[in-house]
């Protein structure tokens, strides 16, 4: 098929309709005379008369009705599949494909997927989750969630979780048998929960703000993780005190598994970010989902904010 028939062959069904060049050119939105024009063309490309025509009336031929019996399936059913796109644009509809590091998956999207799928029925959620960066696009995903380095430059990377507290915890049974550090240097006398980002990356030190004065500390301890959530695990089992985020350890917090210390020294790290390639069309379910997790997202950004610990290394 040649570029343009598709077109043509539309318009010949709408003048067949009409039985009217006049009618059929103003529902077109084009002049009767560049109407009649392509209908003589597209009778030239097919070597077949479609339509009898006078000064005062049009008809259809007999090629023309065999003709018309084959399009008006295929015209209605690529007019119903575009309908279908343009309602999917309007209403959120489909499968919503995410990545996200673990973090985000816990902070970010958990919080809010029981309100959104209810909210739209017809969306499909899929959730991936990992650590290492990956080629969203290449993957099939609609868009990732994480620190904000692992959006491409030419993608839009929107804001969905506000810088996050560092919190420094330890169980209640090992601060029975240790004094709980007052200052970052008594962590020396600690046995400290380490994190390892990936099995050939350095061990993290651990930073720290207070009024102007930042740290930076090597830490020791009998465990290294590469994993938040195994270092809370670590320190909820005694093992030692673990540096994690404050919104991962709230609930343990609460519980009265884990007791906080050091907060007058816990920074604040960039939060994350839902990043996705480009501005135009996106999909419905897509902006649905950015809408509620930016209504959803924290506001406030404290003054001290370091990098995400969490995130790869520069």
């Amino acid at each position: 098929m040649r570029r343009g028939d598709l077109a043509d062959l539309a318009a010949f069904v709408t003048v067949a309709d009409q039985l009217s060049f006049r009618a059929a050119a103003a529902r077109l939105d084009v002049t009767p005379s560049a109407l009649s024009h392509t209908m003589r063309q597209l009778e030239s490309r097919l070597g077949v008369r479609l339509l009898h025509r006078t000064t005062r009336s049009v008809s259809v031929t007999d090629a023309g009705h065999r003709l018309l019996e084959r399009l008006r399936p295929a015209i209605s059913e690529i007019s119903g599949a575009l309908e279908d796109l343009g309602e999917e644009q309007r209403k959120p509809f489909g499968r919503l494909r995410i990545y996200a590091s673990h973090l985000a998956a816990a902070t970010v999207v958990a919080p809010v997927w029981g309100r959104f799928l209810s909210t739209y029925p017809d969306v499909h959620l899929e959730l991936l989750v990992g650590e290492a960066p990956i080629d969203i696009v290449a993957k099939g995903f609609d868009a990732g969630i994480g620190p904000k380095d692992r959006a491409a430059e030419d993608m839009i990377a929107v804001r969905v979780m506000g810088p996050m507290r560092v919190a420094v915890v330890g169980a209640p049974n090992y601060f029975a048998l240790r004094r709980p550090p007052r200052t970052p240097d008594d962590l020396a006398r600690h046995c400290c929960v380490q994190y390892r980002r990936a099995a050939d990356a350095p061990l993290y030190e651990w930073s720290f703000s207070r009024a102007g004065e930042e740290r930076r500390l090597a830490v020791d301890g009998r465990v290294i993780v590469n994993n938040p959530d195994m270092a809370i695990r670590a320190a909820i089992d005694g093992l030692g005190i673990a540096y994690t985020l404050e919104s991962l350890a709230e609930m343990f917090l609460r519980s009265g598994q884990l007791i906080r210390v050091l907060e007058d020294w816990s920074p604040s790290f960039e939060g994350l970010f839902l990043y996705y390639p480009g501005r135009r069309q996106v999909p419905a379910a897509l902006r649905a989902f950015i809408d509620m997790l930016s209504a959803a997202s924290t506001a406030a950004m404290p003054t001290q904010v370091l990098r995400n610990p969490f995130a790869k290394e520069a």
